[in-house]
């Protein structure tokens, strides 16, 4: 069987979508689909595994507590968050889906 990371991408969507592709002991990977949705006012993701992030179409601005200002991420950019660093969404694009690879892994 072949899936497509673009299939079954909707416009307009009110809430983030979440579709979890594979998960192994240690390691889960998902594809998100955002448009227009950014982390909560406030709120702070601190995971306790490590994850690698890569932007496949789309544009979104994430922010790593420890550094000065957001990252724009542009298709074809990656970040690497390690374990417990915390970090959220400022934005993402309003006028087409945000597509997202994201890799979790188990902290070394």
């Amino acid at each position: 069987m072949i899936n497509n990371l673009f299939s079954a991408v909707s416009a307009a969507a009110a809430q983030e979508h979440f579709d979890e592709l594979l998960r192994r002991p240690g390691l889960r990977i998902e594809r998100i689909v955002s448009q227009g949705q950014a982390s909560p006012t406030g709120f702070w993701y601190d995971q306790p595994q490590g994850e690698w992030v890569v932007l496949l179409s789309g544009s979104a601005g994430l922010r790593l507590a420890h550094e000065p200002s957001e990252r724009v991420l542009s298709p074809g950019d990656f970040v690497e968050i390690p374990a417990h660093c915390r970090h959220r969404v400022e934005w993402t694009d309003t006028s087409a889906p945000t597509v997202w690879l994201a890799v979790h892994f188990d902290a070394v």
